[in-house]
């Protein structure tokens, strides 16, 4: 079952979780995943720049939780997965509200765990860092194949201490933990996959280049 929706208005949020229950009768497991870049550093980020990344990024992990909770507290079970970046900690100078919000996704996995622990729902946080994602393949846009691979691997060899980006098999094995029976005894834990960051390598020098910034603006 597929629903398109803008999870940034409530409106949406709430019809999307009410047809996926009168579908399956229930809701064991939320990852929230939703996502998007843009905006700037505190010189070049416009107050609609702010509100957009945020709208999206932060507000709509709380719209979507806040329309859930409420049927996993019925079954006294349920599993939330929020996905932070690597953004929540590891500064650059080039997307401010981006990085806000994912450090936001953190501190609301944290509230949320304590709040909900009596009702018997989990909540944890997986933290990625570089993922070859299509985002990446936007960035390499007129690249050859061998040009993008070089491209890639110089940036992992700069900013990961394994030595390469992710793939999204990286991010399913946490979160399957983190949705599963094996993660029982878990909760308001928030797991860094990435390669060894934050605490092995310093700030990002991409997300510091032109490049980069640059990047980052796209909508």
């Amino acid at each position: 079952m597929a629903i398109r929706a803008d999870i940034s208005k409530s409106a949406q949020v709430n019809d999307m979780v009410a047809r996926a229950i009168k579908q399956f009768g229930k809701i064991d497991i939320l990852v929230n995943n939703a996502g998007g870049a843009g905006g700037g550093n505190i010189d070049t980020s416009t107050e609609e720049d702010w509100d957009r990344v945020l709208a999206v990024n932060l507000k709509g992990h709380f719209l979507v939780s806040r329309a859930v909770v409420p049927h996993m507290k019925d079954k006294k079970y349920g599993k939330i997965i929020f996905v932070s970046s690597m953004g929540a900690v590891h500064p650059s100078v080039s997307v401010l509200a981006y990085h806000a919000a994912k450090a936001g996704i953190i501190g609301v996995t944290l509230n949320l765990a304590f709040e909900l622990a009596p009702f018997n729902i989990y909540v944890n946080c997986i933290v990625p860092g570089p993922i070859e994602t299509p985002f990446w393949d936007a960035l390499s846009r007129g690249m050859s194949d061998k040009e993008k691979r070089a491209f890639f691997d110089a940036l992992a060899g700069k900013e990961v201490p394994l030595g390469r980006m992710g793939t999204a098999e990286d991010i399913a094995g946490p979160a399957l933990f983190f949705a599963s029976g094996l993660s029982d005894y878990v909760t308001g834990q928030v797991l860094c996959v990435a390669g060894g960051q934050p605490g092995l390598s310093m700030e990002s020098t991409f997300l510091s280049s032109s490049q980069g910034r640059e990047a980052w603006r796209q909508p």
